[in-house]
């Protein structure tokens, strides 16, 4: 008689994907302190101050309503909609509407205490996120979003702002450029060693006054940049816009370039130029559509290709 044996679930199809969320449950669980005996150092469980979180985000919630949003054995909730009852945290009472359903009210002393765990919440999240560097704290949230939109299949955030360059970001230009022209263009690394000058020339020679770089996020992650450099007295050029693919279509490049023109106007440029080349047709969509015009072109050999080198300026 054969006898057949039974895989472990580690070792079944996706089981070091099983392991490796299990893993992360223990890990998370031990860093919220969820296994303690009072949720936060409170006498209430991590279940119940769910429970009184919810109800603190509505005046009134009927307990079907409680128990579908949070997925919970009814008996369970009964119990536990006791003891916040005898703890004089909930009112309950029939619903005007059906008297068959019960409606529950948070009392002052039970918002009060949901104001209370809201701040240990905040204040326990807050003291693990000071405690990362700010690569990491991006990299954790992201990965949060990340868990979220693929257990929901809800698509991630798709917010986005400028900032002021952090260090690590010049790195960042030189390398997302570098990248992003040799996939795209076939460009050669001559290109990544013209951006790295220009970076390294706009550290170490910056006139705060009438220079400056903005870097585009989206999620907390770097996805696009702009610098504005002195070309002379009067006039200023826009260099090294780019935005990686994944970010295109969201309008920051042309938010970007308003943000080049504002600053030069505001420093006292009267005109703004920019080097481009043909191929780089979206971009010149974008420069189009600013207000900038072709002055001059020509065609050159450069970063392993035959190019048109474009220049293009608008007043100010």
């Amino acid at each position: 008689m054969a006898v057949t044996q039974q895989q472990a679930p580690a070792e079944t199809a996706g089981g070091e994907a099983v392991a490796a969320v299990r893993a992360f449950n223990r890990l998370y669980t031990n860093v919220i302190g969820a296994l303690h005996g009072g949720y936060l150092d409170t006498p209430y469980s991590l279940t119940e101050a769910r429970v009184i979180f919810e109800l603190g985000q509505r005046d009134t919630t009927e307990v079907a309503e409680l128990r579908r949003s949070l997925d919970i054995d009814a008996g369970y909730l009964s119990r536990i909609l006791a003891r916040l009852a005898d703890d004089q945290l909930i009112t309950r009472e029939r619903s005007g509407a059906d008297a068959r359903r019960q409606v529950i009210t948070l009392t002052g002393a039970g918002r009060a205490v949901q104001a209370g765990l809201d701040a240990q919440a905040a204040g326990q999240i807050g003291a693990l996120l000071a405690g990362l560097s700010e690569p990491a704290r991006r990299r954790l949230v992201g990965g949060m979003q990340e868990i979220t939109g693929a257990l929901t299949g809800a698509a991630r955030p798709r917010s986005w702002l400028l900032r002021p360059p952090r260090p690590g970001d010049m790195g960042w230009v030189v390398q997302a450029q570098a990248v992003g022209y040799v996939s795209q263009y076939g460009w050669d690394g001559t290109y990544e060693a013209l951006v790295a000058r220009i970076v390294a020339d706009y550290v170490d020679h910056r006139d705060p006054e009438r220079e400056a770089a903005w870097i585009a996020e989206v999620d907390g992650e770097p996805v696009g940049s702009v610098f504005c450099v002195r070309k002379s007295d009067t006039v200023a050029q826009l260099r090294l816009l780019y935005v990686t693919p994944s970010a295109r279509g969201l309008g920051i490049g042309v938010r970007l370039v308003d943000e080049c023109l504002r600053f030069a106007r505001d420093a006292g440029y009267t005109e703004i130029m920019l080097w481009t080349n043909s191929v780089l047709a979206e971009a010149r969509r974008i420069y189009q559509r600013a207000g900038f015009e072709l002055t001059d072109e020509a065609p050159h050999r450069s970063f392993g290709q035959d190019l048109i080198g474009q220049n293009w300026s608008r007043p100010l």
